[in-house]
């Protein structure tokens, strides 16, 4: 008899509390609790990762050395299984050659078409590939950009030779170049570059004839400062290393290339048309505009070829990605863009009995765009597969078959079932996704007056339309609109026309030996605490330096690579994971260890550990809704948001003058109560007399608005026009997206 329930017993992950759940299979089940209780312990770390590890050991070992590595979840018991795939919000790989077209398969199908029907004829699909050698431009490598020389950072005309006006490095006074330009008579190395002559300059700079016309000539087999600079670091192929990456990209730029014109491809490619359109031209058409070409292609010999491409254009356009370009690099997309992009390749799948994990699909959606993302959910779970989602949004919840709470609060205090069944019955129940949907959060009743404005004039930036707007100072505005109206373009014309401080959701460290205690920079108040209290050195209590257990280095376990097998990582034996010398962990302050307060919570160790300046810096990550963050843990396993949340944090204790903050969805992953404890916070840094703009969607957020600028009214060339500027309680009874939501949203 064929299991219809996903069955977990004693699960254990993370803080999951001995769980014992059982889950619908073939159903869209969405999993809410307030951040941190536990959600994605379940879904991604439990059932997504086992699924994941037991599909991997059925392939052999020269296959399995090449897929992603699962760690297994501790669990007892894990029945009713099925393979699974996972669409998160990770951003697309950051690869310059992934565009919307390559990663959609959509390029793919094009190439097709314009292999067999272009004038003049080219030759196979791999011929208008710019990926391809006998595709890609030859100039840029089917890069479309160029990198060149950014030779107005290379002097500082203030200096002379001798005092270093040469920035780059070896190039100083001291350096290993520098005597090819300081020793050899044609320059006077002691006077400001300032004071040169213009042909003095650029014969420095770049040499050749500039430098023949000195009237004392360099020596023979001369370089200037360029074409040394770029034969050293731009004309090498060698691995290079990280200093000589970070000289690259201080003192280069990228530009588009001369030869392609950025379309990536040849000339061939670049000329061949099909029904009078070459296809660098429709890589730059809207998805929407595209599907409408491509449907004009009436040849009976790629019938299917059209069939194909034009409903993966139409699915893409269903789940509101129309406004998108297949010329579009991924590494522009957005968390929430990259998530649906990963999903259309599923839309079209034969395949059933699968599990789709999915995180926070509304996530950067507009309201008014939240349907389509439940109509694709639906769609997957119609067509026999089981559909988990983490969702906070009420939308989605009150579209599943079934919802599952698990809490009742962060870290410690949560990783149990607290409840599941219907949304219905969840309004009604007394937990705190219960609570909060029974909860109505009114207008703002006073409205913040700005003490003066930003103005942000011109702005044509993407699909911006001369867009110019005043941003009130000391107060807290909020940027809307549907998704890719142009909200974020705005965002970056103003921190490219004023100075500011981005908090947006971009890892907050790599480094896995980063923690709340490093990144707040309470370690070494913790470190000379223990010192004092046991008089002793400081150094002791650094994992990273003396205090540190000699054979696992400080880390805490001893990691084996078993070659196509899945690493090994064992806690280590000599300190059974605790990272330090058993002579260290003797010395203790109020009877705890250095190991002691790895292992609390923010909460716990406000009210545990001595030292105001401690406290201070710990509360304010509490303040933002982190208290259930152990100490010892590591930036890298943190959230999006909640990477963004600890960067707030981090200002809240310090901008003593006024500052401009900008942020990106800062509600992202938040739970309904979380939101308040967020505008909480944001309301802080105005009362300090900082600017504070929000790009989001979130209407509890809009609506506790000091300010609001509406864009649209649709995505792409659709959008870009400021909708509204003013007063959140003025904006009623328009025909805009936003005033609708508004509308539609009240106590």
């Amino acid at each position: 008899m064929t299991e219809r329930n996903i069955t977990l017993r004693q699960v254990r992950t993370n803080n999951l509390a001995g769980l014992d759940v059982d889950i619908p299979r073939n159903r869209l089940v969405v999993f809410v609790g307030v951040s941190g209780s536990g959600k994605s312990s379940l879904v991604f770390d439990t059932i997504a990762a086992e699924a994941g590890y037991q599909l991997n050991e059925t392939y052999p070992p020269f296959t399995r050395n090449r897929l992603p590595k699962w760690t297994r979840p501790d669990v007892e018991q894990i029945q009713g299984l099925t393979p699974v795939v996972v669409i998160d919000q990770r951003r697309i790989g950051g690869n310059a050659r992934s565009t919307v077209g390559t990663i959609t398969d959509t390029w793919t199908y094009l190439r097709l078409l314009f292999s067999r029907l272009s004038q003049p004829h080219v030759g196979e699909s791999n011929r208008f590939s710019f990926n391809d050698a006998t595709g890609m431009c030859p100039a840029c490598s089917g890069l479309g950009e160029v990198v060149v020389s950014a030779v107005g950072r290379f002097l500082d005309l203030d200096k002379s030779l001798a005092d270093g006006a040469i920035r780059l490095p070896g190039f100083g006074n001291g350096g290993y170049w520098y005597s090819q330009y300081a020793d050899i008579g044609s320059f006077n190395v002691d006077t400001p570059l300032r004071q040169w002559s213009q042909a003095e300059r650029e014969a420095l700079l770049y040499g050749g004839e500039a430098a023949a016309k000195l009237g004392r000539k360099p020596p023979k087999g001369y370089e200037g400062v360029v074409e040394r600079f770029e034969r050293i670091y731009l004309r090498t192929a060698d691995d290079m290393s990280e200093r000589k990456q970070e000289t690259i990209r201080q003192f280069t730029r990228a530009e588009t290339c001369p030869e392609c014109a950025g379309e990536r491809l040849n000339k061939a490619a670049r000329t061949a048309t099909l029904l009078g359109h070459t296809i660098g031209e429709l890589s730059r058409l809207e998805i929407t505009e595209l599907a409408g070409f491509v449907r004009t292609v009436k040849s009976a010999n790629v019938a299917p070829v059209v069939a194909a491409l034009t409903a993966r254009l139409d699915a893409m356009d269903q789940i509101g990605l129309g406004y998108l370009t297949l010329s579009r690099a991924t590494s522009t997309l957005s968390g929430g863009e990259s998530q649906r992009v990963k999903t259309v390749k599923h839309l079209g799948s034969s395949l059933t009995e699968m599990t789709y994990v999915v995180d926070e699909p509304t996530v950067g959606l507009h309201p008014t765009d939240v349907e389509s993302v439940i109509q694709l959910l639906k769609r997957l779970r119609d067509s026999g597969n089981n559909v988990l989602v983490v969702e906070h949004d009420p939308d989605v919840m009150a579209q599943a078959d079934q919802v599952i709470e698990i809490g009742p609060a962060a870290g410690a205090g949560g990783g149990q079932l607290i409840f599941q069944g219907t949304f219905a019955r969840l309004r009604e129940a007394g937990t705190p996704t219960g609570q909060a949907l029974a909860r109505r959060r009114p207008l703002k009743p006073t409205v913040r007056t700005g003490d003066g404005h930003l103005t942000v004039a011109g702005a044509n930036r993407n699909n911006l339309r001369d867009v110019t707007v005043r941003i009130p100072t000391g107060v807290m505005t909020v940027l809307t609109g549907v998704a890719g109206s142009g909200k974020s373009s705005l965002a970056d014309e103003l921190i490219a026309q004023h100075q500011a401080t981005v908090i947006d959701q971009k890892p907050v460290s790599t480094n896995r030996r980063s923690t709340p205690i490093t990144y707040t920079g309470i370690a070494p108040a913790i470190r000379k605490l223990f010192a004092q209290r046991n008089g002793v050195s400081a150094s002791l209590f650094s994992a990273n330096s003396e205090g540190a257990c000699p054979d696992c280095e400080g880390l805490g376990y001893i990691y084996t690579d078993l070659a196509f097998m899945d690493g090994q990582k064992a806690i280590c034996e000599t300190c059974n994971g605790r990272r330090f010398t058993a002579e260290v962990l003797a010395h203790t302050v109020n009877g705890l260890s250095i190991a002691d307060v790895d292992e609390l919570t923010i909460d716990e160790a406000v009210t545990r550990l001595p030292g105001k300046r401690i406290a201070n810096a710990l509360r304010q990550l509490a303040e933002v809704g982190l208290g259930y963050l152990r100490l010892g843990q590591s930036l890298n396993t943190l959230s999006g948001g909640e990477c963004q949340r600890v960067k707030i944090a981090k200002e809240l204790g310090q901008a003593d003058q006024p500052t401009l903050y900008v942020m990106d969805e800062p509600t992202t992953g938040l739970h309904l109560n979380d939101i308040d404890t967020l505008l909480h916070v944001l309301d802080r840094l105005v009362e300090r007399g900082h600017t504070v703009v929000v790009i989001e969607h979130n209407l509890d957020v809009i609506r506790r608005a000091d300010w609001l600028i509406d864009l649209g009214p649709g995505p792409g060339r659709h959008g870009g026009t400021v909708l509204f500027e003013g007063l959140v309680g003025d904006y009623t009874n328009q025909p805009t997206p936003t005033s609708k939501a508004l509308s539609s949203f009240r106590d």
